[in-house]
């Protein structure tokens, strides 16, 4: 994966955050991961492993190709 793929990644983690008042913390909590691997994720610095992305997805109630911002299927 690119690296700006990654970075968009973390732009929509942010997004979607934000979007739902929530902080990094409560996020964290929510999804049972330390706050700071969360806060790896917004800046692209780590990727979230398989579970934890299914999880963010879940979460928001989006698909993984909408929180990936695929738009060619």
């Amino acid at each position: 994966m690119e690296s700006s793929k990654i970075l968009n990644i973390g732009k929509k983690l942010k997004e979607l955050r934000k979007a739902n008042d929530l902080t990094q913390e409560q996020i964290a909590a929510l999804l049972d991961i330390p706050r700071v691997n969360y806060t790896r994720y917004e800046r692209g610095s780590v990727r979230p492993d398989y579970e934890t992305i299914i999880k963010i997805a879940d979460y928001y109630d989006i698909s993984l190709d909408e929180l990936f911002e695929r738009k060619h299927y």
